[in-house]
């Protein structure tokens, strides 16, 4: 973990991602920054390999494993921790009885099965897909539904969360190889 200055994750802005990272630098004390993308595996594609990046995830992040072990060679785990989401909600632009639903993979189980859900790639994704009018509703969080003048018609609550930080190795140029610094494994 030594040595990162950047976490990369999920956004737009709103993600629970997007706080657990912030939330990650400030426990750990690094007066570090945050940048978000439109998925994990964008983010894994746009980061250099310095050793200063890291991923936060989190453990119901639809593809986790596949990223965690497609990339053993430039990607290592090396913390997790526990943090409440934000609420997670059911919103709305108008309706009260939404009958399409925009929602990330991962908290599609909050959506009524008599309810079409259309996929996108963050719960903050959804929130403006409802408010641009592409779906009646969305599974999102408290704070993207308020950033977007969404109106709240079920509150799941916060959802205990493990988030994960997976730092992007150094790669040692001169020797064509790569060294983990800081890495705990």
């Amino acid at each position: 973990m030594d040595g990162i200055r950047y976490v990369h994750t999920l956004g737009p802005q709103g993600t629970n991602l997007e706080t657990a990272a912030h939330e990650w630098l400030r426990r750990r004390g690094i007066d570090g920054k945050v940048e978000l993308h439109a998925s994990l595996e964008a983010a894994l594609d746009a980061v250099p390999d310095n050793g200063e990046h890291a991923l936060a995830a989190c453990a119901v992040y639809p593809a986790l494993h596949t990223l965690t072990f497609g990339n053993l060679n430039r990607l290592h785990m090396v913390d997790s921790f526990i943090m409440p989401t934000h609420n997670m909600v059911l919103a709305s632009a108008g309706a009260d009885n939404p009958r399409t639903v925009s929602t990330h993979p991962a908290p599609v189980g909050l959506v009524s099965v008599e309810t079409e859900s259309r996929l996108v790639l963050s719960n903050s994704q959804a929130a403006i897909d409802c408010a641009d009018g592409r779906t009646e509703g969305c599974i999102t969080t408290i704070v993207a539904a308020e950033r977007h003048g969404l109106r709240v018609l079920r509150d799941f609550g916060p959802v205990p969360m493990v988030f994960t930080i997976h730092q992007v190795l150094a790669v040692d140029v001169a020797a064509g190889q790569q060294e983990t610094r800081g890495a705990l494994l």
